[in-house]
């Protein structure tokens, strides 16, 4: 008569495992004993004999031990994806939420756009759809990168179960030497390929549009002639996913890979600035040139800007002679007052350092920093107007940093010249 297992009092103390599906390999191929041992040194099953023959003075312990380690690392792995599920779940409610608050912040400027545009006349209505269409696509792009991203962290999480699953199934195996042959097998946890917690820029979304969109109401003149850049480049500097800034570069092949090209405005020169070699240089005459008036022309101090607005990450150098001031500004400086709120550096609108033949000073916001560094004439300028980084080098064999400022730059920048002394002059490189 056959007694079920545990019935019988010889079997009472046995633990009953399921049938290996590979018995033979639990067996030692040289002793013909069952592999019950595991060798550290060696990373495999043995058995006794093999301990104490060719595995001798290994570092050797039973399967049963070693299946216990393994196993209390299985379970870290198992809690560290676990806490990771948790935290993408929470990263994907944050992301859920901008997504809210994005189509909230859009919907709410479109609206206010459109009651402030209502009251323009015709001729201002091309000027209302290009921002409508403008705040939509804007809006649509930041939506869709944060739905991208929404979906990587979802598809990590499906991965991340998927993983826990095979670790959990692979902790049920009874067979410690089963066990630990799959064990290795098992493919490695993958980094993650974001961020603990997902960076929020901390904007107001669109609602910057409509203060831009209330001035350009409210200065209809200037709007025409430049303030819609203003308004463009407003709606599609909204960011909500806070990327890195770019990395700073080191040497002057890598500043170079930011150069850009710098033509001077004829309208912004003061009178008594020639421009040659088209507009890329300037020099200070004794006499007045015959330029026509332009509202943008600068009247009392001898200073010009560039064509060019400035964002992103830009470099240029300019080659000088004599004492000039190298400056950036933003464009609505004032030009006709009598009075320092015209001079770079001078106010809030500017940034400026003075290159003197014995000294360098740096002005913003008419205060002035001494600046120490070696003579040189040519001044490299960085800008990453994103970071708010501005910084301005002595070149000569190598470039030494003279001054590096750290801000907000609230609009697009011009580069600015300004001069001191009869027929000093600056090249743009």
């Amino acid at each position: 008569m056959v007694l079920p297992h545990y019935d019988s009092p010889a079997y009472a103390k046995h633990k009953l495992v399921e049938p290996s599906k590979k018995l033979q390999e639990n067996v030692c191929s040289r002793h013909d004993e069952v592999m019950k041992m595991f060798c550290r040194t060696d990373q495999q099953s043995i058995c006794y004999l093999c301990s104490v023959d060719e595995h001798k003075g290994h570092d050797t312990v039973s399967a049963a031990v070693e299946r216990s380690e393994k196993q209390r690392e299985l379970e870290v792995s198992r809690q560290n994806i676990q806490q990771r599920i948790q935290d993408r779940k929470k990263d994907v409610k944050l992301l859920q939420q901008e997504v809210e608050a994005i189509n909230g912040s859009a919907d709410k400027t479109v609206g206010n756009s459109e009651k402030i545009f209502t009251e323009l006349i015709r001729l201002m209505e091309k000027r209302r759809s290009d921002v409508k269409q403008q705040v939509r696509s804007q809006q649509q792009t930041e939506v869709s990168r944060v739905r991208e991203l929404q979906e990587k962290l979802e598809q990590e999480i499906t991965e991340l179960k998927r993983k826990d699953a095979e670790l959990e199934k692979l902790s049920h195996t009874e067979d410690h030497n089963q066990f630990l042959h799959d064990y290795p097998s098992l493919s490695p946890l993958s980094e993650s390929t974001h961020s603990s917690s997902i960076k929020i820029r901390p904007l107001r979304y669109f609602e910057d549009v409509t203060a831009a969109v209330s001035e350009f109401r409210d200065k209809l003149q200037d709007v025409l002639r430049e303030k819609w850049t203003n308004i463009s480049q407003t709606v599609t500097e909204v960011d909500v996913l806070l990327s890195e800034p770019e990395p700073e570069p080191k040497t002057r092949a890598e500043f170079l890979k930011y150069s850009c090209d710098i033509t001077l405005d004829l309208n912004t020169a003061q009178t008594r600035l020639s421009l040659s070699d088209e507009n890329r240089k300037v020099t200070l005459m004794s006499t007045n040139q015959s330029y026509s008036s332009h509202p943008d022309r600068f009247t009392d101090w001898c200073q010009v800007l560039s064509k060019e607005s400035l964002t992103g990450c830009c470099y240029w150098e300019v080659e000088l002679r004599g004492d000039v001031s190298v400056a950036v500004t933003y464009k609505n400086i004032s030009r006709a007052v009598s009075s320092d709120k015209c001079k770079f550096g001078r106010n809030d609108k500017s940034w400026a350092l003075d290159c003197n033949n014995n000294s360098y000073n740096f002005w913003s916001n008419n205060v002035r920093t001494p600046v120490s560094g070696p003579q040189s004439s040519r001044v490299g300028v960085y800008l990453d107007h994103r970071a708010g980084i501005l910084s301005f080098y002595s070149i000569s064999e190598t470039m030494t940093l003279l001054h590096r400022v750290q801000t907000t730059f609230t609009q697009p920048l011009h580069a600015g010249l300004s001069f001191y002394y009869v027929e000093d002059s600056l090249i743009y490189i």
